[in-house]
């Protein structure tokens, strides 16, 4: 694998009986990149993304992640390796204030859980601060987490992924019922995370603007294929690409 691709699938396929959910994915993610997969709905973006994450496991094919073959890695090996993805908040944390959460997800990070009510949650102060701030939730950081906007719940849910230290960020569709102000902010987000803080970005998501806004490279999936792959500016030109998948407006 080339020096500066963080993550390779090769032949990548996950099956459900006869259906192909993945079929014969090829991948490159490059480091310090914004990558978007983006397709119609029931074209294996979200296969895929299980696969990566360690959800599924692959059928056939090769998944690397740096220098070591993970396809087949239990979820929380493939975190601790510094893939992770965004996950639900308030389906894990919802009565915790926002900062508590991320208190309680660093200390499990640290796999300190029994500590959670000792001393060592509040050497992590520094820590939760700093990704407070990074994430624009600093001065929520005593509300509880289902108290928040829309918007501001995505933000927590990408600050529980960055407690995990990854080298490369999964976003699953990051700005899905958010109102213009909220996609704005979530965008400058994950753009910030990526040039400022060197994080890879791995994105799936169905607003075509933000998807060319933002991203260095896109792959283009319809019925567990990539049908086309590479610059974003050259995904876009693509005139079969456009006519089916974005549509005469985008």
């Amino acid at each position: 694998m080339n020096d500066d691709v963080l993550l390779s699938a090769r032949g990548l396929v996950r099956s459900f009986g006869a259906f192909r959910a993945v079929d014969g994915v090829d991948l490159d993610v490059h480091t310090g990149t914004i990558h978007s997969v983006i397709g119609p709905n029931g074209a294996g973006k979200t296969t895929l993304f299980r696969l990566l994450t360690g959800i599924l496991r692959p059928t056939a094919g090769s998944l690397r992640f740096g220098d070591e073959d993970i396809g087949g890695w239990p979820p929380h090996a493939v975190a601790r390796r510094g893939l992770v993805q965004a996950f639900q908040a308030t389906n894990i944390f919802p009565r915790l204030s926002v900062y508590e959460s991320l208190q309680a997800a660093l200390v499990s990070r640290h796999r300190r859980t029994r500590d959670l009510v000792s001393w060592f949650h509040r050497s992590l102060d520094d820590e939760v601060s700093q990704i407070l701030e990074t994430v624009g939730l600093t001065v929520l950081a005593g509300e509880e987490a289902q108290t928040l906007s829309h918007g501001d719940q995505r933000a927590l849910e990408v600050a529980l992924a960055l407690a995990m230290k990854p080298r490369l960020l999964l976003l699953d569709e990051p700005t899905a019922g958010m109102s213009p102000f909220e996609s704005r902010t979530m965008v400058q987000l994950v753009q910030r995370l990526a040039r400022e803080e060197k994080l890879t970005v791995i994105l799936s998501e169905h607003d075509m603007e933000t998807v060319f806004g933002i991203s260095d490279h896109v792959s283009v999936m319809h019925q567990g294929k990539v049908i086309a792959d590479g610059p974003a500016a050259e995904v876009r030109a693509d005139e079969s690409v456009m006519a089916v998948y974005l549509g005469s407006e985008a």
